[in-house]
């Protein structure tokens, strides 16, 4: 039976191994690095970018954080040991460009290489966020991108109310919500943020109760105003991603109009009676609402879910769709619904997908975002209102 110190001379001797300097260099170069301590070690200073899987659950958590077999990867302990074990593994599983670091993170702090303290969750948000950790796509790592994400609600109303519940209860750090509408017995069918309690209250005011009771690690910002040319630019930048629950066209050119300027995508949902739709407008790269829809309709072709009517379910399916396409883009997994536009019909249970190409006539674009001027567009169709 051989010793511990043969069996890591025999491993040693079936990997690729390399100095503190010259894994600086292949990470330079691009390489990928592995960080195999565990927790508490790697909350004490890690490398930049680093992917942290430790040694204990490295076999069962390495395909779905690094897919790639074919890419470079320099794998790093405290010491070396682990490490080679580590490489030994990866090896095994297929992954064909692997290297072990001697000395660890260890030696690479005494010599002054760079590292930070990373953040990391305390454990009663890995008591909450536990089915989302236990997820290789989400992870940790996952888990911190989406507490530092902030999502703009436009509306909170209908398809705001079930965005803001799963957003809020996924743990996104800022939810920014904008209504200027007070809570109505007629909300209360579908817009599920809301209560009897709070008829009469503002709605931006109610939301902010509803989440923060939710998740307290969730901040709200409340912006009790009509969304207009005077203000959208201000409200909107700075936020990663907007789920856009108007159910008026003026608002959504207007969103449209200055999300493309500033490059934010929008997640659009809309509703009308048992029908329902959901897309992904990146102004950097695919379509936008100008391009799917080049004009306003007039507005007697434009009624309002009040004038229509719609089932009370179906802005929970749609919002939550909405929701759920802005957590693939802050967590940048999945392939979103970027120029595909999902409906829905409630009445057979249907779901029907349509290519949305970019319109070669249409000026409102990213590249040109400089010569896009801001303007409201009332008059043009219904009145302005929250679904």
């Amino acid at each position: 039976m051989a010793s511990f110190r043969e069996l890591l001379t025999q491993t040693k001797s079936q990997i690729v191994e390399t100095d503190t300097a010259g894994a600086d260099a292949l990470l330079a170069d691009g390489a990928v690095l592995l960080d195999v301590r565990e927790a508490d070690e790697y909350t004490q200073g890690a490398l930049p970018g680093s992917v942290h899987i430790p040694r204990g659950t490295l076999e069962s958590s390495v395909e779905g954080r690094l897919a790639d077999r074919n890419q470079r990867i320099v794998v790093m302990c405290a010491g070396g040991v682990r490490s080679a074990f580590a490489a030994q593994t990866l090896q095994a599983l297929g992954y064909t460009q692997v290297v072990s670091m001697d000395g660890g993170f260890n030696k690479w702090k005494e010599e002054g290489r760079r590292w930070v303290t990373p953040s990391t969750l305390d454990p009663e948000q890995r008591a909450r966020y536990a089915r989302h950790l236990s997820l290789p796509e989400v992870g940790e790592a996952g888990q911190l991108k989406l507490l530092s994400a902030k999502v703009l609600l436009i509306g909170a109303g209908g398809l705001g109310s079930p965005a803001a519940l799963y957003l809020a209860a996924a743990g996104v750090g800022q939810i920014g919500i904008v209504d200027m509408d007070v809570v109505d017995p007629s909300n209360l069918q579908r817009q599920i943020l809301h209560n009897v309690d709070r008829v009469g209250e503002r709605k931006v005011d109610s939301a902010k109760k509803t989440i923060t009771q939710l998740n307290p690690d969730c901040t709200v910002v409340a912006h009790d105003v009509r969304l207009a040319a005077d203000n959208v630019m201000q409200i909107i930048e700075g936020y990663h991603v907007i789920i856009d629950g108007t159910d008026n066209f003026p608002t959504r050119y207007l969103l449209n109009d200055a999300s493309v300027k500033l490059g934010v995508p929008v997640v659009h949902g809309s509703i009308f009676r048992f029908e329902g739709q959901v897309t992904v407008f990146d102004p950097r790269h695919g379509p936008t609402y100008r391009d799917m829809s080049p004009q306003p309709p007039p507005a007697e072709f434009a009624p309002n879910c009040a004038e229509a009517g719609v089932l009370g379910v179906l802005p929970g399916i749609i919002g939550s769709l909405q929701a759920l396409e802005a957590l693939k883009i802050v967590l940048g997994y999945g392939e979103t619904l970027r120029g595909r536009l999902l409906t829905f019909d409630a009445t057979d249970m249907s779901f029907r997908e349509y290519r949305l190409d970019v319109d070669p006539a249409n000026q409102v674009t990213y590249d040109n975002r400089d010569r896009i001027i801001i303007a409201d567009l009332d008059g043009f169709c219904a009145p302005a209102g929250i679904s």
